[in-house]
């Protein structure tokens, strides 16, 4: 059984680039509550500090780089089922995606390429 878990990197000015990672295994809903229970705000997670790729990258083809606009939060969408990975994604195993956010106390503003802009959800 396979999930992927959707998210999303929304700049200031609602530019928003879209974003899957597969996940082996099922994310059980006692699973999805640890993950839910660690987001900012009941949403926002800081990619790089759970090793989810970030995704401001894909604006940058517009904006040609870091704006005013950007900050280090990304959304967390949700999570779903699927029947066998695309294999350009990246793949966590169940246990370790949860456990990444299960070992988050507070998120590290610091570790996002955005860290000096100050913009917060």
């Amino acid at each position: 059984m396979w999930s992927a878990i959707d998210y999303m990197y929304r700049d200031a000015g609602n530019f928003k680039a879209f974003g899957t990672v597969i996940v082996e295994g099922p994310l059980r809903a006692a699973d999805q509550e640890i993950i839910r229970s660690r987001l900012s705000s009941g949403e926002f997670f800081i990619a790089e500090q759970v090793g989810v790729p970030p995704l401001y990258h894909e604006l940058y083809r517009w904006s040609r780089g870091v704006t005013s606009l950007d900050h280090c939060w990304h959304e967390f969408i949700g999570v779903r089922e699927i029947g066998a990975p695309e294999p350009e994604l990246v793949t966590f195993k169940a246990d370790e995606l949860v456990g990444r956010f299960a070992s988050v106390k507070e998120w590290d503003e610091e570790l996002s390429a955005h860290f000096s802009v100050d913009i917060r959800p």
